[in-house]
C-alpha cells in the first residue's frame, strides 16, 4: 500500500471524491504542514497555524497507480488559485501534494507539468515532503457519508 496526502480546499469533498475512486483503500481528514501542534479544527480557520486542510489517501498501486490518482485530483481543484478553492477562501483552503515516498517525486512533479500546459496562469500547487499531520476532529471524518446532503464544493461526479 502507498500513501499520498493531498490539499484540495475543503477537505469533505476531496476525502469524499477519493474514497469513491477503485483502489483507495482508506481516507482520512486533517491537517498538515503547519506549525501548531495538535490544532483544533477552529485554530486552523484562523490561518495563524499555518495546516492546510488535507486528505491522507492510502491507494493499492496494484490497482490504481499514483499517476492516476493525481490526474483525477487535479480534475477536482484550480491549481491556479492561491488560499481558495470554490467558495472557501483562507490560509488553509490551500491546494497541496504532500508526499511521504521521496521516489513519488517525479511522478507528482511529471503530473504538475502536464497541467501547466492547461492554464495561462501559473499552477500554485505545493509540493512539499509531508512535515507533520494531524487528525482532524471525529465530526469531519467521512463527513459527506454521514451527511449526504451536506456542504461540497467539488463534483463528485466528474471521472
Amino acid at each position: 500500500m502507498k500513501e499520498i496526502y493531498l490539499a484540495g480546499g475543503c477537505f469533505w469533498g476531496v476525502e469524499e471524491y477519493m474514497s469513491r475512486l477503485e483502489g483507495v483503500v482508506d481516507t482520512e481528514v486533517g491537517y498538515a504542514n503547519g506549525h501548531k501542534e495538535n490544532p483544533s479544527y477552529e485554530e486552523v480557520c484562523t490561518g495563524i497555524t499555518g495546516h492546510a486542510e488535507t486528505t491522507y489517501v492510502k491507494y493499492d498501486e496494484n490497482i490504481i497507480s499514483l499517476e492516476e490518482l493525481l490526474n483525477k485530483f487535479w480534475k477536482i481543484i484550480d491549481p491556479t488559485l492561491l488560499n481558495r478553492q470554490g467558495p472557501d477562501i483562507g490560509h488553509q483552503y490551500r491546494t497541496g501534494i504532500y508526499y511521504v515516498d521521496e521516489g513519488d517525486l517525479p511522478i507528482i512533479m511529471k503530473t504538475l507539468k502536464e497541467q501547466e500546459k492547461k492554464y495561462h496562469k501559473p499552477i500554485v500547487t505545493e509540493v512539499e515532503p509531508l512535515r507533520v499531520f494531524y487528525p482532524a476532529e471525529e465530526y469531519h471524518q467521512d463527513y459527506l457519508k454521514k451527511n449526504p446532503d451536506g456542504y461540497c464544493h467539488i463534483d463528485l461526479s466528474i471521472e
